[in-house]
């Protein structure tokens, strides 16, 4: 039942205006939706550096902790963002691990932060600032969870890789074999959500250098199920549904952008959408935008 959406924009004299176009579409999604929300924005980044969006609890001195790390910080509720150099990466996770294990690292990447919580989704928006972000894609989701309880933990996007994020609506039915396959291949899972196996499956791929389109390609051959699947790296928007393709979904194109939503209503307000190109994506066929990095 949950609700997807992403917007990618071609015309990068829109990014301002990203966070004010993606808040509405989450809105929209309430109903698909309403125990949970989350968003992954791709923003600017610099280059030899990583941000790793980091999640604890409200009253969480994560400005210590980035004077600690010598990082730079961007609060968002019990959210936060530290940009830091990618040689230190691996050695921050560890210290994290080892001396502020209740910190969650929801994600790292050159461009990408990542924010989920429980609660309705416009709420979810207003906390963390969506509407005031900028960048040239988004990735967003509401949640009805029907398989397991309702926590900022199991909301979406998973992200399993650096700059890498995924949605889905539906569901897999062979989401244990492949965790499992996975794990041998050192992977690691924060989560029994059958979406987080997906995300894993696909940053496996593109791990072994694959592009996301091809990685998408070999899901349709190893992930049994029913869904739809829109997902994100650092330059790159795709979406996938399954051979059935029983689960709702719109597509809308024009030069500045390509907009996904499981509903038209979420597109309804984007600029220039009376004239984009509407469409329902086809069964089992990739789409795939990719821009400069």
């Amino acid at each position: 039942m949950c609700g997807i959406a992403g917007l990618f924009l071609k015309n990068p004299s829109l990014e301002p205006e990203l966070g004010n176009l993606t808040a509405g579409m989450l809105e929209v999604l309430t109903d698909r939706g309403p125990d949970s929300a989350g968003f992954a924005v791709y923003g600017a980044g610099k280059a030899g550096f990583t941000k790793l969006t980091l999640r604890g609890d409200p009253n969480f001195d994560f400005e210590a902790l980035a004077a600690k790390l010598d990082a730079t910080l961007t609060r968002h509720d019990d959210h936060a963002v530290i940009v830091i150099p990618a040689g230190r990466e691996t050695e921050i996770r560890a210290w994290l691990e080892l001396h502020q294990p209740q910190i969650a690292v929801v994600s790292s990447g050159a461009r990408m932060e990542l924010f989920k919580g429980v609660g309705l989704p416009a709420a979810v928006s207003a906390r963390f600032g969506l509407a005031g972000m900028s960048g040239s894609h988004a990735i967003l989701h509401t949640r009805m969870a029907t398989e397991s309880a309702v926590t900022t933990q199991g909301a979406h996007p998973f992200s399993t890789g650096p700059d890498q994020c995924l949605v889905h609506n539906g569901s897999l039915s062979n989401h244990n074999d492949i965790r499992r396959r996975l794990i041998r291949e050192k992977m690691s899972f924060e989560t029994q959500n059958d979406t987080e196996v997906a995300a894993g499956y696909l940053s496996w791929k593109l791990r072994s250098g694959a592009r996301l389109d091809a990685a998408l390609t070999s899901a349709l051959d190893e992930l049994d199920g029913f869904y739809t699947f829109v997902v994100g790296t650092e330059t790159g928007f795709g979406v996938l549904r399954d051979p059935v393709a029983c689960k709702p979904a719109v597509m809308a194109e024009t030069e500045d952008y390509v907009a996904f939503g499981s509903e038209y209503r979420a597109l309804v307000d984007l600029p220039g959408i009376a004239n984009a190109h509407l469409f329902e994506p086809e069964p089992a066929k990739v789409y795939f935008w990719e821009r400069a990095a």
